[in-house]
């Protein structure tokens, strides 16, 4: 099967293939919107991750930078190796479920 360029810089495209329509590699689905970068916390639900995601935020009154985090909950499909505390690439894509609209593109290239 074919493996499409996703056009995300930074991410090697997945070695093994599969048939889920909603991979970006090898399904229909399209990222566009945000990239964000997190650590996989949780695996248990059926192709779904749950993504945590760290960021900061500057506060003017005290001039200072405050950090603050989110779980995300992303779309895995079975093509990616991705196991509990590796650091992930994630991309928005349409809503899949009613708390998934991002799907994990891969791991970041070192």
């Amino acid at each position: 099967m074919k493996t499409r360029n996703i056009g995300v810089p930074g991410i090697k495209s997945p070695e093994r293939t599969c048939s889920d329509p909603c991979c970006p590699y090898h399904g229909t689905l399209s990222v566009r919107g945000k990239i964000l970068e997190g650590t996989v916390m949780s695996v248990k639900m059926k192709a779904t991750a749950t993504i945590l995601h760290e960021y900061e935020v500057y506060v003017r009154k005290y001039e200072r930078y405050e950090r603050r985090r989110r779980k995300i909950h992303a779309h895995l499909p079975p093509c990616l190796d991705v196991k509990v505390g590796d650091n992930v690439i994630i991309g928005e894509c349409r809503p899949l479920a009613k708390t998934v609209s991002f799907v994990v593109l891969g791991k970041p290239v070192s």
